[in-house]
C-alpha cells in the first residue's frame, strides 16, 4: 500500500515541463522473418498441381505458340506418310515380284508378228514376217479387248504365245516418209513450167482445196499423176513446190524403198503407207522412181523378181481397188515411161501424164531464178545464152550458174563476168554431150 503514492508520483515526474501532450516516437526493429534454414519446398499434391502460374500474354509468346503449333502439324503430316509408307511397302514389293514373273514369262528378245484370227478368249492365230501361221495361246495378263484381227502382236520368242500389244501399229519406215518441214523450193523458184504447174495444181491441190467445183460440174477429181521427162527437168523439184504450198499432210517415197527382203513386206509395206495416207487425209503421196516397181509384168524366174511383181499388184489395187482412197491423190515420177506396165498408167489410176520435155530457154528462167542471188558484172549479157540453139535442161542451167560462181572464185573475184558464164557453159556442153572419157575406169 505503502508503495502505490510512489508510483504515481514517479509516472507524474516523467511529464516533460512545458507540459506539452505529444510523446516522442520510438525506433522499432524489422519483423524477423517467418522461419529461419533451409528453403522452403514447393507443395507436392493436388491442390499443387491444380494451381496455375499467372502468365502475362505477350508477342513474343503468341509467335511461339504459332511455331509450335506449325511444328505439331509437320510431325502430323510425317507420322501419317511413314504409316502409309509402311503399310504400302509389302504391296510394291508384290508389284514388283508379278512384273518380274512376267518378265520372264515373256521371255527375252520378244518376237513381232500379226494377229490373224481370234479363235477363242485364251487362243488365236498368228503369223510372222520369217515364217508360217501358228495356232497358240493368249497370256492372262494380255487385254483381249484390244485384239483385233490385223493388229501388230508381241510373241514369246520360243513358244510363240501372244505376251503382248504393240501401241503404235505404224510402220517406222513409213512414219519416216512423212515430211515434217516442207520444202524451201516454191513455184516461184520453178521457171519455164507454166503448163506443167497449172495443170498439177488442177489435178492436185484443187480436188483438195474446192472439191465442190468438181461436184458442181459433175466429174470425180483426177485420183493421181505421172510427171515423165528427161533428167533434170524440174519433176522433182516441182514435187517439192507442191509440197511447199499446200497444207495436206505430203509422204514422199522412192520407188526402191518398197522392194523388201522378206516375202510378203512390199506389199505390206504399200498397204500400210496408203493406210496411214487415208487416216492423215488430205495427204499427197509422192512416189518417185516408180520404174523400180512399175515395169512391165513378164514371166520372171526368179523369187525376187515375182516379189518386185506382187509389189507393184498391191499398189495398182491401192490406186484403183475397193476401196475409195478419197482426199488421197498420188504423184508418180518417173524418167522411163516406156518401160511401165500399161496397167498402172491406164485412165482411173493415173488420169494425168504430165510430160517434162526439153524446153526452150527463158530469160526470165535464167535471169530471175538461177542468177537472182548472184553478184554479176555489168557485162553479162544473158540474151546470148537464151538464143543459142543448145537445149538446157532445168539442171544444166543450175550446173552452168554453179560452174560460172566457182571460176570466179578461182580468181578471187566476188563478181561473175560474161567470160565466166561462156567458159561454164562449154565445160557443162562437154560432159554433157562427150559423158565420161573413153578409158576412165578400164
Amino acid at each position: 500500500m505503502g508503495q502505490g503514492p510512489s508510483g504515481g508520483l514517479n509516472r507524474q515526474g516523467d511529464k516533460k515541463p512545458d507540459g506539452g501532450d505529444k510523446k516522442e516516437k520510438k525506433f522499432e526493429p524489422a519483423a524477423p522473418p517467418s522461419r529461419v534454414g533451409r528453403k522452403q519446398r514447393r507443395q507436392k499434391g493436388p491442390e499443387a498441381a491444380a494451381r496455375l502460374p499467372t502468365v502475362t500474354p505477350s508477342t513474343k509468346c503468341k509467335l511461339r505458340l504459332l511455331k509450335m503449333e506449325r511444328i505439331k502439324d509437320y510431325l502430323l503430316m510425317e507420322e501419317e506418310f511413314v504409316a502409309n509408307q509402311e503399310r504400302l511397302k509389302p504391296q510394291e514389293e508384290k508389284a514388283e515380284e508379278d512384273r518380274s514373273k512376267v518378265d520372264d514369262l515373256r521371255g527375252t528378245p520378244m518376237s513381232v508378228g500379226n494377229l490373224e484370227e481370234l479363235i477363242d478368249e485364251n487362243h488365236a492365230i498368228v503369223s510372222s514376217s520369217v515364217g508360217p501361221e501358228y495356232y497358240v495361246g493368249i497370256l492372262s495378263f494380255v487385254d483381249k479387248d484390244q485384239l483385233e484381227p490385223g493388229c501388230s502382236i508381241l510373241m514369246h520368242n520360243k513358244v510363240l504365245s501372244v505376251v503382248g500389244i504393240l501401241q503404235d501399229e505404224v510402220d517406222p519406215m513409213v512414219s519416216v516418209m512423212k515430211v515434217e518441214k516442207a520444202p524451201l523450193e516454191s513455184y516461184a523458184d520453178i521457171g519455164g513450167l507454166e503448163a506443167q504447174i497449172q495443170e498439177i495444181k488442177e489435178a492436185v491441190e484443187l480436188p483438195l482445196t474446192h472439191p465442190e467445183l468438181y461436184e458442181d460440174i459433175g466429174i470425180k477429181p483426177p485420183k493421181g499423176v505421172i510427171l515423165y521427162g528427161e533428167p533434170g527437168t524440174g519433176k522433182t523439184l516441182l514435187a517439192k513446190a507442191v509440197a511447199n504450198s499446200t497444207s495436206a499432210t505430203f509422204l514422199r517415197v522412192v520407188g526402191s524403198e518398197l522392194i523388201q527382203k522378206y516375202l510378203g513386206d512390199g506389199p505390206k509395206l504399200v498397204r500400210e503407207l496408203f493406210r496411214v495416207a487415208d487416216d492423215l487425209s488430205p495427204s499427197i503421196v509422192f512416189i518417185d522412181e516408180i520404174d523400180a516397181i512399175g515395169t512391165k509384168r513378164y514371166d520372171a524366174n526368179s523369187g525376187g523378181e515375182r516379189e518386185i511383181q506382187r509389189t507393184m499388184l498391191e499398189l495398182l489395187n491401192q490406186l484403183d481397188g475397193f476401196d475409195s482412197r478419197g482426199d488421197v491423190k498420188v504423184i508418180l515420177a518417173t524418167n522411163r515411161i516406156e518401160s511401165l506396165d500399161p496397167a498402172l498408167l491406164r485412165p482411173g489410176r493415173i488420169d494425168r501424164k504430165i510430160d517434162f520435155l526439153s524446153f526452150e530457154l527463158e530469160c526470165l528462167c535464167l535471169k530471175q531464178i538461177h542468177t537472182s542471188k548472184m553478184t554479176l558484172s555489168e557485162d553479162v549479157n544473158l540474151e546470148e545464152f537464151v538464143m543459142t540453139k543448145d537445149e538446157f535442161s532445168g539442171a544444166d542451167i543450175k550446173a552452168i550458174c554453179t560452174e560460172a560462181g566457182l571460176l570466179a572464185l578461182r580468181e578471187r573475184r566476188m563478181k561473175v563476168t560474161h567470160p565466166d558464164f561462156k567458159k561454164a557453159k562449154e565445160k557443162v556442153m562437154f560432159k554433157k554431150k562427150e559423158g565420161v572419157p573413153e578409158g576412165l575406169y578400164m
